[in-house]
């Protein structure tokens, strides 16, 4: 019975997320403007948030693969195999889910690039 509690105890403080944990989801870009109205001016700052944010977003993604690693680390010998495949598995559902919030913004905000660039064609005309 004590080793059965142990052994809950241990996943527990394993499975558990960090309290001094430094991983931080970065904040996506408010806004990105409107090919169509956006000046020259905005469309540079929303790059530079847009770049910004990118590379935030690959510090968070080191930042969960270093956690994960940590987790593993401390528990050493104790952490059954299913433990770290399931430590691992949250890794990498929040991995995926950081990257694809990446993909859709610097979609978005190419999509309003190729707008605007597209205008700037028309009045050169």
């Amino acid at each position: 019975m004590k080793s059965l509690l142990a052994a809950v105890a241990i996943s527990a403080a394993v499975l558990a997320p960090a309290a001094h944990a430094d991983c931080s989801y970065p904040q996506a870009p408010s806004q990105i403007p409107d090919g169509n109205t956006a000046t020259l001016a905005q469309m540079l700052a929303a790059q530079k948030a847009v770049s910004s944010y990118n590379q935030e977003m690959t510090a968070y993604l080191s930042c969960i693969q270093l956690e994960r690693d940590s987790r593993v680390a401390q528990a050493g010998a104790q952490l059954t195999k299913q433990q770290k495949q399931e430590l691992e598995a949250i890794e990498v559902q929040k991995h995926n889910a950081a990257v694809d919030q990446l993909q859709s913004v610097a979609s978005q905000f190419n999509a309003q690039v190729r707008i605007f660039k597209a205008k700037g064609k028309k009045s050169d005309d």
